[in-house]
């Protein structure tokens, strides 16, 4: 019996546009491919280990044609929109008071920032939640299986009572390793307004 159900956020509630922004910055710094020095500063930041100034110097210093303005244009670019029925599914399912509800985000300071600017509900979005964790904020990230301990032994959860909504594979396969039920969410023709649609066998 599903007891606790823990989202991911990009892709489950906001839309994201991975692979445009990803191609665009690409094109933006004229380079073929991210150096694994820049993959490392994107997870470092990622996980709130360097801050915003040391992320955004990085890369000034690297590609000098860039403002910072212009940099953190750049890396907002893969935030689109969050559909208010998503809202509205998630105040139904918090009333309900059948379940803990927890988000579990890889995200960083920029990303929320942009957000909480952007969507004038991010605050109600906020408070639907009995625990809110961003990988920046807690120095964890998916698919990492720390970060699912963490949330397990902060909340005393037993996995075969938790259901995780994520869009990466990587993640979904840690989760299903540490027996926690899961569904991976297709942004494309998936919505978790449906959720209890989709996965009826869970519930």
């Amino acid at each position: 019996m599903i007891k606790t159900i823990i989202f991911d956020f990009g892709n489950v509630f906001i839309n994201l546009n991975i692979e445009a922004a990803h191609k665009h910055a690409l094109e933006t710094f004229e380079i073929e491919s991210l150096s694994d020095e820049m993959l490392g500063f994107n997870s470092f930041y990622e996980q709130g280990l360097i801050s915003t100034d040391e992320f955004l110097q990085f890369y000034t210093e690297n590609f000098p044609k860039l403002s910072k303005e212009g940099l953190i244009n750049l890396w907002n670019l893969m935030l689109k929109d969050f559909p208010k029925q998503r809202l509205e599914f998630l105040k139904e399912l918090k009333s309900s008071s059948k379940y803990k509800l927890i988000l579990l985000s890889n995200t960083n300071e920029l990303h929320i920032n942009y957000i909480k600017e952007h969507v004038s509900f991010y605050e109600d979005f906020k408070n639907c939640f009995d625990a809110f964790y961003l990988s920046h904020e807690i120095n964890l990230v998916k698919p990492n299986e720390d970060i699912f301990e963490f949330v397990l032994n902060e909340n005393k959860l037993k996995t075969k009572e938790c259901l995780f909504i994520d869009d990466n594979k990587d993640n979904i396969e840690t989760a299903k390793r540490l027996n926690i039920k899961t569904w991976h969410i297709n942004p494309e023709n998936e919505d978790i307004v449906n959720l209890f649609e989709t996965k009826k066998n869970l519930f």
